[in-house]
Formats: C-alpha cells, sequence, structure tokens
C-alpha cells in the first residue's frame, strides 16, 4: 500500500492541470461546458485553456504569477482556472458583486498581473485601471456591452485552440490557486490552497457524496472517467464561491459536464427549465438561500417540469433547513440531498446525507475524519457533554492566507502538536458524535452565504450625516439564515431607513447593505470603544419581532 501511495504522489504530482489533461485524452469528445446554445467539448476544453496559457506565458507571467476571474458564469472561467494550472499560474476568484474600492483593494492585495473580466465590468475597471500597474494582461469576454481598446478579445485568443503548454518551471502540487473570503475576521483574505491538498480533501480523484475511493493515479482518473458516462451538474450558486468552484472540480475530476446558466440572476423557475431541458444530474445550491425559491416553486407548479434526471442536491457555505430538504424531498423522491459543512479555510468539516423520510436535523452534521471541537483552553470536547467549543480540522488543509501572518496565526494554529485549521463556528457533539453547529464565534454575518463584517458597513453609515453611531447584527431571516439590521443612533432625531439603506449601497455591494434599520437613542459603547454586539442583537430582534 505504501508503494502505491508513492505511485501515486508521483503520478499526480502537478495535480489539477494534469488530472484535466487525462480526462480530456479520455474522453475528448464528451461535453465538458454547456452555456445557453454553446457546447464545448472536453477537447474544446484542453485546447481553449492551452491557446490561453501560451498567451499569459507570452505576456510575461511567471511562476506563480496571479490570475484573477472576474466573471459570472461562464466558460470563461473555468477555461482561465485550467490555464492557470497548465502554466503554473495561480488563478482566483474576484467577487462580482464589489464596488470600485472593493475590487481595487483585491487585485492590489492578490498582486494581479492578469485579468479575465465581463465586458459589463470595463467601466469600473476603467475607473481603477491606473492604480493597478502589475496588471500586464486584460481580457474581455463579449457579453454585448462596449469593450474598451486597452483590453484584448477573450476570444480572440482562445478560440483556435492550441497545443499543449507546459511552463518552463514545470508543474507542482505544492503550486497553489487562491479563494478569496472574507475569512473569519477583516477584510478579503486569499486563502492559499496547495493543489496537491486541496485534491486530497475534495476526494483525491474519488467522490466523497458517491462513496468512490481515492483513484492512484491519472490513468486511473481517465479510465474512471470514461467508464463513468455523461454526468450533468448545474451550479445554481456562482463559480466564484468556493461551493460552486470546489464541487465543479470534482465533477470535472470525474469527466462530468458542466451546464452553466447563461442568466446572471438566480430564478427558481428557471433553473428547474434547465435542469429538465439538459438532464442535469445534479445541481449544486447555498442552502435555503436557493432551496426556499426552488421549493416554493415546485409548490406552485408542481407538474410543469419532468426533474427524472436529477438524483442530486448539493449545497454548502449556509443553513439548509429540515423543513426545506423535506419539502424538496416530497417533489423529488429519488434524489439525495448532500449538505456540507465547511468553508474556503476548511473543506470537510462535516457531512449530512438525507433522502426520502430521512432528512437530517438542521445543522447536524456527521464529523469529518479529521475534525474535533475543542474548549478554549484546548480540551477536546467529549460527545454529549453539552459542553461547546471551536471546530477544528486536521491533516490537508491551505498554507494560509496570502500576506498575512498575523491573521493566519489566528485561523492555523497548532494544538498537541497537530496543526489545525480553525475557522470560526462553535459547536457541541452529540452523544452519538454527530455536530450540532451553534454558530460562528465572531460577529461575522452570513447572508445567503456571503460573509460580511460588521465594522465595514457601520463605517459607511456613520457617514451618512443623519448617524451618530451605528452598528450592525445578524437577525434571522427565513431565506437567507441571516439578514443585515443596523442598529443607529441618530445625529440629529431623525433617520430616513430607505435612504440610509441607499447610503451604504452606493459606496459597497448591494449584499452588505442593511435590509432593516433600528434606531435607538444610544448604542452605549464602553470607554474603550467597544460595543454589546448580543445585546443590539437582542434589542434588534425585539423591535422587529423576530
Amino acid at each position: 500500500m505504501h508503494g502505491s501511495r508513492r505511485v501515486m504522489c508521483r503520478a499526480m504530482e502537478g495535480i489539477f492541470g494534469d488530472i484535466f489533461e487525462a480526462v480530456a485524452e479520455a474522453v475528448p469528445d464528451r461535453p465538458a461546458q454547456v452555456f445557453g446554445d454553446q457546447t464545448y467539448s472536453w477537447r474544446d476544453l484542453d485546447r481553449r485553456a492551452n491557446a490561453l496559457a501560451r498567451d499569459l506565458l507570452d505576456a510575461g507571467l511567471s511562476e506563480q504569477s496571479k490570475v484573477a476571474a472576474y466573471l459570472y458564469n461562464h466558460p470563461a472561467f473555468l477555461e482561465t482556472y485550467f490555464a492557470s494550472f497548465k502554466a503554473g499560474l495561480v488563478p482566483f476568484n474576484t467577487n462580482y458583486r464589489y464596488g470600485p474600492g472593493e475590487i481595487t483593494y483585491l487585485f492590489d492585495n492578490a498582486d494581479a498581473e492578469a485579468v479575465v473580466f465581463h465586458a459589463t465590468f470595463a467601466p469600473l475597471i476603467e475607473s481603477i485601471r491606473a492604480d493597478l500597474p502589475l496588471v500586464k494582461r486584460w481580457y474581455v469576454v463579449s457579453d454585448g456591452e462596449p469593450e474598451p481598446d486597452w483590453a484584448v478579445n477573450y476570444e480572440s485568443v482562445v478560440g483556435g485552440g492550441a497545443a499543449r503548454v507546459v511552463a518552463p518551471w514545470g508543474r507542482s502540487g505544492d503550486h497553489i490557486l487562491m479563494i478569496y473570503t472574507g475569512g473569519t475576521t477583516g477584510m478579503p483574505k486569499g486563502v492559499m490552497w496547495p493543489q496537491r491538498d486541496l485534491f486530497h480533501v475534495l476526494g483525491a480523484g474519488g467522490n466523497l457524496v458517491l462513496g468512490s475511493p481515492p483513484a492512484e493515479s491519472n490513468d486511473e482518473i481517465g479510465r474512471r472517467a470514461a467508464e463513468a458516462g455523461e454526468a450533468r451538474q448545474l451550479p445554481g450558486c456562482p463559480l466564484m464561491h468556493g461551493t460552486g468552484q470546489f464541487t465543479a472540480f470534482v465533477a470535472l475530476t470525474g469527466g462530468g459536464t458542466m451546464v452553466l446558466n447563461p442568466s446572471r440572476h438566480f430564478d427558481a423557475a428557471e433553473m428547474w427549465s434547465l435542469v429538465e431541458r439538459e438532464s442535469v444530474g445534479s445541481i449544486v445550491i447555498v442552502g435555503d438561500a436557493f432551496g426556499r425559491p426552488l421549493l416554493a416553486a415546485l409548490r406552485a407548479e408542481p407538474d410543469r417540469w419532468d426533474l427524472s434526471s436529477l438524483g442530486l442536491i448539493v449545497s454548502s457555505g449556509v443553513m439548509w433547513s429540515q423543513e426545506v430538504k423535506d419539502g424538496l424531498l416530497e417533489h423529488l423522491p429519488n434524489a439525495l440531498l448532500y449538505d456540507s459543512y465547511g468553508s474556503s479555510e476548511a473543506v470537510g468539516l462535516g457531512a449530512s446525507v438525507s433522502a426520502a423520510g430521512q432528512a437530517e436535523q438542521t445543522a447536524t452534521f456527521k464529523l469529518g475524519d479529521r475534525v474535533k471541537v475543542f474548549t478554549e483552553d484546548g480540551r477536546a470536547v467529549e460527545p454529549g457533554s453539552d459542553e461547546d467549543g471551536f471546530v477544528a480540522i486536521a491533516g490537508h488543509g491551505p498554507s494560509g492566507y496570502y500576506k498575512d501572518e498575523e491573521k493566519s496565526a489566528q485561523t492555523w494554529r497548532v494544538i498537541d502538536g497537530v496543526r489545525y485549521g480553525i475557522p470560526g463556528d462553535h459547536a457541541k457533539v452529540n452523544p452519538d458524535g454527530t455536530l450540532q453547529l451553534l454558530g460562528r464565534g465572531s460577529v461575522c454575518i452570513n447572508t445567503g452565504g456571503e460573509k460580511v463584517f460588521p465594522e465595514e458597513v457601520e463605517e459607511v453609515l456613520k457617514q451618512h450625516p443623519s448617524v451618530e453611531d451605528a452598528v450592525c447584527v445578524g437577525i434571522p431571516h427565513e431565506q437567507f439564515g441571516e439578514s443585515i439590521c443596523a442598529v443607529i443612533e441618530p445625529a440629529n432625531g431623525a433617520v430616513d431607513a430607505a435612504e440610509v439603506i441607499d447610503h451604504v449601497k452606493e459606496r459597497l455591494a448591494h449584499y452588505k447593505a442593511p435590509r432593516d434599520v433600528v434606531v435607538i437613542d444610544t448604542i452605549g459603547r464602553a470607554a474603550n470603544g467597544k460595543v454589546d454586539y448580543k445585546g443590539l442583537q437582542a434589542k434588534a430582534r425585539e423591535v422587529l419581532d423576530r
């Protein structure tokens, strides 16, 4: 067995670039990506990624240079990642909801040297481009909007394809990809995932959901892909988020076909229609934020769609309630619901699987074999003890946050000689060993899978003339898990809630804007400037009857 592991390590040394090439060789004519009326085979995906890799290298990018994917769900997203893997570069995601200041911060922090973007973002980029001198190459993906003359047309680069590309420095499992996330504290940070570690936590060529074991060589991955037949997956969530991105890697490693929705806004009826039209076998969602609208559409028109092809719904990133799971299974009795508990920093914390008649309780997960729950004084929480603690995962994981040693030290810590990733969640361990998730230990607000840090929104709120002081708290929301409520101390006795909300939307991504505003006499800050977040949250819930 040890010999087999050594062979596996050698054969998979380059990881995702080599793996996807092995799949392309095994099933060249199988569809790899479907986008509206466009279908790209695995041969197409391979050759288009080669062409982009070649152009990136010719533009002067070097080993582990950073490449931004500033894109809606589109074939160019996964092509950009594949090209980066081939060339030994570092692809990273861009939240397309960010405003100019946030995008500038992101690209500067990442040291971006190339950006692939949809044309609709050109005006925003134009306003900040002078502040990003490291970027050597801008690639504009056509979408009907005007294309700037300072960018090269993406299709003109990749459309003709190219022969296989290997950079002078080769490929390595130590090469990273970055996924930018709010993390557990502060501004967005680049989580550095060595490809070898990410490959292992995503199943090492196997499939954690379907129970298939890890593969031991690229040849085996190709053989499995050929034997498996075509399996179509539809990411309902954005590929820019870890949930959509990582599940896509698993599907592609298995030789799957990604069905991408050309629509840029989630619509439940539209998604069900796409499942029916494209005979989709699995969909990827983000908890109740997607699950509730999808269930409402089925209840409104239960006989509209033929969903017999759908056998699996995967979710991660936010709460997926038992109520919604039960409702979906009433309409999809042959489907499995896989609820994955994890984050951009910690993949594989836990999971629950529900089938008709046996939906798991909300926020209850079977612990992964590398996961423990520790009390604040470093003791492992005993099952059934009623103690709570922080969730920690050992083994394969990120190397840290890019250019942030201080925050890396807070999230990855050594306990009893073992390095653990600690994403910030608190939990209890039930008598049967399952985990009962309690919530985030910090004041981070998770709204529909988006992490929002109160301090950022509070600073914008306090710029409004009617606001003397402000605190943002998360309150329960049926669809999004949590929504943002602004608790405001007025400057002059009157606060127009709609005006204040619009003020935030003009300066930050819209999902960071409060949905509710509660006005109180005083925030009640202590002498050191700290506030009682829990007390203010309770007050907001009382006022709003939540």
